[in-house]
């Protein structure tokens, strides 16, 4: 079975208040679902549209845990947390 990854970019953050609260909660959140961080931070360098977003690159074992992730109640009072603190893009896409 393919791994899964979530891919999410922070394109503004607008409360850094609120993001601390969303980090407290969505870390244990999502080691608890057997999510593994592989990076997080402001690319070292961005090529062709790439913008210099803060960005997070999570593994998980598949979509399905990737998604039950997700939509734990744990993960959901992180996004809850996080309310309007953050504008974020986020994908689930599956390995290769």
């Amino acid at each position: 079975m393919p791994k899964a990854y979530w891919i999410s970019a922070y394109r503004a953050v607008k409360d850094a208040d609120k993001l601390a609260a969303y980090a407290k909660l969505a870390g244990p959140a999502i080691t608890d679902g057997g999510g593994r961080f592989l990076a997080r931070g402001v690319p070292a360098k961005v090529y062709e549209a790439g913008l210099a977003q803060r960005t997070v690159l999570i593994e998980f074992d598949s979509i399905e845990q990737a998604t039950a992730t997700h939509d734990s109640p744990a993960y959901q009072a992180a996004l809850a947390a996080l309310g309007d603190g953050a504008e974020r893009d986020l994908r689930v896409i599956e390995g290769v």
